[in-house]
């Protein structure tokens, strides 16, 4: 029997790339939760099959019988909907920032403000599977993890676990996005005229990413250094990460490194040793490529993530997070 689920903020871009992945689900049927009948809709061509709509209430969510919801919003409005259907026993994945910092002082640091649900903050699960699986079946509130973070943290962790980083050299990060990370709500930074034939860098050591990055790592702050920068296309993130380890012997003990920790990851792909992945391998899958650089005489290594920021970084791996919640294989919809 098909279970229900639900999409708020289906009208962005990744509750519009959630529908897309939902309707290929064999498991599933999708309800979209309308919480804001004014906001402008993509014309549709007639006959087209919409997927059924009911009201926002918490009410009128536990009357369709749905068991899952995806927060597909702002954190303000996750922040709204959230704890009424928690209280529900109604399961959450929330694709905004709203609860991934663990911790009261943590999002107060970061976010300059008081979290309204402290409660729920420190219950929700962060869900990155490669780190998380065991954590992540029974949660009753899962937190998917940002863009930027899913492709830092995957590059990073093995080698931060490893021992083998000179972690006083510091780590850079140079992160590069399309522009539906930043939502559909246009801006003047992500006019078309101000986007073309032009890249840019933003939220210079002050991003709000960063957090995530460093509690899922396992660095302190002035060991990881990272900027953000927005690229002239619609999607894709491509992360660049700098490092020193002396201790390293080889690109190969590198490589080896690496494959140990994500052999058995369905959405984690290794490239050979000095072979780098691009943009193109990832748009509309739910990989994350790596690729790996390594000079012997200096101890300079890079590692090149990609991963398409509407699918890992945000409504593929949301799907991913709902399959191990719900029991089925972790790879349905998404292969």
């Amino acid at each position: 029997m098909d279970i229900k689920v639900g999409i708020v903020g289906f009208r962005g871009y990744s509750g519009a790339e959630l529908q897309v992945i939902l309707r290929r689900h064999a498991r599933v049927s999708t309800l979209l939760i309308d919480h804001r009948a004014d906001s402008a809709e993509r014309p549709q061509p007639l006959g087209a099959q919409s997927l059924p709509r009911i009201s926002s209430t918490p009410e009128a969510i536990q009357a369709a019988g749905i068991r899952v919801v995806f927060l597909a919003t702002p954190p303000e409005v996750s922040l709204e909907f959230a704890p009424p259907l928690l209280d529900r026993n109604i399961r959450v994945i929330d694709l905004s920032g709203a609860f991934r910092l663990r911790t009261q002082d943590n999002y107060r640091r970061w976010y300059k403000a008081e979290h309204p649900a402290p409660g729920w903050l420190e219950k929700a699960v962060y869900g990155l599977p490669e780190f998380y699986r065991r954590d992540i079946h029974p949660a009753a509130l899962l937190s998917n993890p940002g863009c930027y973070p899913t492709a830092a943290n995957l590059a990073l962790r093995p080698l931060v676990a490893s021992g083998l980083l000179d972690l006083s050299a510091g780590i850079v990060c140079d992160a590069k996005s399309g522009v539906s990370g930043a939502g559909r709500k246009p801006s003047l930074k992500t006019h078309f005229c101000e986007v073309t034939e032009n890249f840019s860098a933003y939220s210079v050591l002050d991003h709000r990413h960063v957090p995530e990055v460093l509690l899922n790592s396992g660095l302190d702050e002035p060991q990881f250094s990272f900027t953000a920068h927005l690229l002239p296309l619609d999607r894709g993130i491509l992360e660049t990460i700098y490092f020193r380890a002396p201790r390293v012997k080889d690109a190969a003990q590198l490589h080896e490194l690496y494959r140990e920790a994500y052999q058995s990851e369905p959405f984690v792909r290794l490239y050979a040793p000095g072979v780098m992945p691009d943009l193109r391998a990832v748009q509309h899958t739910n990989y994350c490529d790596l690729g790996l650089a390594f000079d012997e005489t200096t101890g300079r290594g890079v590692v090149v993530a990609v991963i398409d920021n509407l699918v890992k970084g945000a409504a593929g791996q949301a799907v991913q997070n709902m399959n191990l919640m719900l029991g089925f294989p972790e790879t349905e919809a998404l292969l």
